[in-house]
């Protein structure tokens, strides 16, 4: 079996450490980098785990490390924690573009990044657009293969408190297939698996869609 390496970025989050678990449990990874701004003391000593702590605002600093053949990227944040629209950018645009650029750079072959549904530059909605605006900027760098998640609410115990988004999880459970939470593993297995695939060009998965790529 060919091995493959990775990097993750937003390991402390919940799709995060759910694709950093899978990863360091599969045979087809020989490397997992993580990309953090707090040691995971969980994986200390792991000898798969190459961990660069670093802030992501100075990304540049370290780019000569950040090498890969296959990049997971779930950074993410909400307004509320973020403090401001300006802040919530840097974090979900600026952040993940970066990276993106740099591993590109480097010779990554994949980049696979968990977005939102409903993720469009186009929308009225700010927490869409960003996104929305993260998905273009991405297309247009040319990625070799590109794999983009839009989840609904995710499903799954945080380390953080989301309120809002567990009431709004509770309330899609009986709705349409398009709305209902998707479980975190489901995200991360299916973020993986398009991975291997490594198909051609710009691969979309919307919520629905994900519990079957997850296999």
């Amino acid at each position: 079996m060919k091995q493959h390496t990775a990097l993750i970025a937003g390991a402390s989050g919940l799709v995060g450490g759910e694709c950093l678990r899978r990863l360091l449990a599969s045979a087809a990874y020989s490397t997992v980098t993580i990309v953090t701004r707090r040691p995971l003391g969980d994986v200390a000593g792991h000898p798969k785990v190459r961990e660069i702590v670093i802030d992501f605002a100075r990304l540049d600093s370290v780019k000569a490390e950040l090498r890969a053949d296959h990049v997971f990227c779930a950074l993410g944040t909400t307004i509320r924690k973020a403090g401001s629209q300006a802040k919530f950018r840097q974090v979900d645009f600026d952040y993940p573009r970066r990276l993106a650029e740099l591993t590109l750079r480097n010779g990554a072959k994949h980049f696979s990044l968990v977005s939102a549904l409903g993720a469009s530059s186009k929308s009225g909605v700010f927490y869409s657009r960003v996104k929305g605006e993260l998905e273009d900027a991405l297309r247009a760098m040319g990625w070799p293969s590109l794999c983009l998640l839009r989840p609904s609410v995710i499903a799954g115990e945080r380390r953080e408190s989301r309120p809002l988004e567990r009431l709004s999880g509770m309330l899609l459970r009986c709705g349409p297939s398009t709305y209902r939470p998707v479980a975190a593993g489901s995200i991360a297995a299916a973020m993986i698996a398009t991975a291997r695939q490594q198909a051609a060009g710009v691969t979309i998965l919307e919520s629905r869609e994900i519990p079957r790529a997850a296999g």
